[in-house]
């Protein structure tokens, strides 16, 4: 018998619920995937909130990584057998098999385990999606990132080494500025003790940055906008403090003509070729070793609301999964 984590209200890590699951075969287009690992992430809490809208009763988790056992008709993108991973709708990434849609799928390469895929699928490629596409960095440019010990920092901080761009990394305790500084953090400003915004204009000669990277949303929106340089950009991808504050455009003139994105991974990986190049260079970076993957929480599927609750509470550091 199959199981997964479902939730029939929004609310507290408490509506997680363990149940027996009815998997059966797939559909048209559709394939049954065995997970060998299911990945945790903030975003995850959105959805059992409420903060992102479903359709209730729902699954739980967007990503996981694991084998093909049966495929549907028409389905022409992978066979029974190969490894794969994904991130994104639908939601139901908390289960040990599920039905999915293949052409969600990407082909795991040899040497990236299911452990791997998992912690790094979604955030391995917001990082690609952050660092190749959003803006026109260039060698030797500063930026700042807030949350710079966490698990798309980790990556987002040895990716932008490689390609020799200075990261000043935001962190919440001397721990995770050591872990910040382990993974190529520049400069590291822990917040709890010090202006981020002007440690940030001391760092760059009162220049500030162009880019500041902001997953976190309503707590720091100030500080970020504080921290351009001037026609800067602020990435908001994430809002772990809460909602991103309605943008008063006059404050973009008068802070230095400023620039503001909101962007989601969903629309940098709905091309399935850009998807499999974002997905390419990722893999590549972390086959090769350039990129290392720490994952520094494990729990078992059925310990959700215990993993929710962790996450919640900030004792989680780098990447988490599941084991299945």
């Amino acid at each position: 018998m199959a199981n997964a984590v479902r939730f029939y209200e929004t609310g507290g890590p408490e509506v997680l619920r363990w149940e027996d699951a009815v998997v059966g075969d797939p559909g048209p287009g559709e394939v049954r995937v065995r997970h060998g690992a299911v990945g945790l992430n903030f975003a995850d809490t959105y959805f059992r909130t409420g903060l992102y809208p479903a359709p209730l009763p729902a699954g739980m988790g967007v990503e996981a990584a694991g084998t093909v056992e049966a495929i549907g008709s028409g389905v022409t993108g992978v066979r029974e057998g190969d490894r794969v991973t994904y991130t994104g709708s639908p939601l139901g990434a908390y289960s040990t098999e599920r039905i999915m849609p293949a052409e969600h799928l990407i082909t795991l390469p040899g040497g990236i385990g299911f452990d791997t895929a998992a912690a790094t699928t979604m955030r391995g490629l917001t990082t690609a999606y952050l660092l190749r596409r959003i803006a026109p960095l260039k060698r030797g440019d500063t930026v700042l990132l807030h949350a710079a010990a966490g698990g798309v920092g980790s990556i987002f901080t040895q990716w932008a080494n490689l390609l020799g761009i200075n990261v000043i990394g935001s962190v919440s305790s001397d721990r995770k500025a050591e872990i910040a500084r382990a993974n190529g953090c520049a400069h590291v400003i822990v917040y709890t003790r010090e202006n981020v915004a002007e440690r940030v204009r001391e760092i760059t000669d009162g220049a500030g940055v162009p880019v500041v990277y902001d997953s976190i949303g309503a707590s720091t929106f100030e500080t970020s906008i504080d921290s351009l340089a001037r026609r800067g950009l602020l990435v908001c991808f994430g809002t772990a403090s809460g909602p991103t504050p309605p943008i008063n455009a006059m404050q973009l003139a008068v802070k230095g003509s400023l620039y503001v994105t909101r962007p989601a991974l969903a629309d940098y990986i709905a091309d399935p070729a850009e998807r499999a190049e974002l997905a390419g260079e990722l893999f590549g970076h972390i086959a090769a070793g350039r990129i290392d993957v720490s994952i520094n929480q494990r729990y078992e599927l059925r310990d959700a609301v215990a993993a929710h609750r962790d996450l919640e509470a900030g004792k989680s550091v780098g990447a988490s999964v599941f084991a299945v």
